[in-house]
């Protein structure tokens, strides 16, 4: 198994606009072959020291897959192809993280 994490950033104020669009394909990975896990999250503020502020443009994907086969079959998935064209005009930026469990 592996994990991703996911960081987009966000043209100011494009959140929303951007998890509408998100939620349309978190099904379609669901049903993927070894998709374990996948959705958005962002970020909740507490009063916890080590924690940084809350970051209102930024929406982290946690993600679990089989093996690293199944994220690059699901990153070359038509429907993930589509998406990522129908929100390129709202991104500041894109970083993932592939992790292993050790």
């Amino acid at each position: 198994m592996i994990h991703v994490i996911a960081t987009i950033e966000l043209m100011p104020g494009s959140r929303d606009e951007f998890l509408a669009e998100f939620h349309q394909v978190v099904p379609l990975a669901h049903k993927e072959q070894g998709c374990l896990g996948y959705g958005p999250t962002v970020d909740l503020p507490t009063d916890i020291p080590a924690q940084p502020d809350a970051r209102d443009d930024v929406v982290t994907v946690v993600e679990s897959w089989e093996n690293l086969e199944a994220l690059r079959a699901h990153l070359a998935a038509p429907h993930m192809t589509a998406y990522r064209q129908r929100v390129k005009h709202m991104l500041a930026g894109v970083t993932i993280h592939v992790l292993q469990p050790v």
